[in-house]
């Protein structure tokens, strides 16, 4: 992987938490659940548009699983933690997201 692809991968990655921290609220806020249906269209279709159709992520043999998923974990985790929120409980909630993305893959593999 050359300079250039980790650079567009990490500028990829920063977008998508980006996005989602500061747009996601504001939908909610002013439209209500339906605001979180908008959020989840606009924000996770432009970010994989530009990450993927773009192709600011550059994906290597070996790391194709380490995708949005992981770069909104990490990115989120960490603003939240920066921020003073409550750790434990977003550790709690990644094991459960592991746990549950782990089930779903293997359902998936069973078809």
């Amino acid at each position: 992987m050359t300079i250039q692809n980790i650079i567009t991968t990490l500028a990829g990655a920063f977008i998508f938490p980006f996005l989602i921290r500061l747009c996601w609220g504001k939908f909610c806020e002013i439209w209500g659940p339906i605001g979180g249906w908008m959020a989840a269209g606009f924000i996770v279709g432009t970010a994989w548009t530009i990450n993927h159709g773009v192709g600011l992520i550059v994906q290597g043999a070996g790391a194709a699983w380490v995708d949005m998923a992981f770069a909104a974990f990490s990115g989120l985790f960490v603003a939240s933690a920066m921020s003073g929120d409550d750790i434990g409980a977003g550790l709690s909630n990644a094991l459960f997201a592991i746990i549950g993305g782990t089930l779903g893959g293997f359902i998936l593999s069973c078809l």
